[in-house]
């Protein structure tokens, strides 16, 4: 595995620590079987996005299809 620093000029220290996480994290994927399912995020769940209902249609339903928030 190569890893290249393409912008700034970090202490040895701070190249460790970014080297430690990731041989973490390659060790633990490497420990999960192939084609394991994997646990979905929260941020990538659909029903974040459409928590609420679509507005049915009708006259007045251009009003209500904006994001709220």
């Amino acid at each position: 595995m190569t890893i290249k620093v393409v912008r700034g000029n970090p202490t040895p220290e701070e190249l460790a620590a970014a080297l430690a996480v990731v041989r973490a994290r390659a060790a633990a994927a490497a420990t999960e079987p192939p084609g394991a399912p994997r646990d979905r995020d929260s941020w990538s769940d659909p029903a974040r996005i459409a928590a609420h209902r679509v507005p049915q249609p009708g006259p007045t339903a251009w009003s209500r299809t904006y994001w709220p928030g």
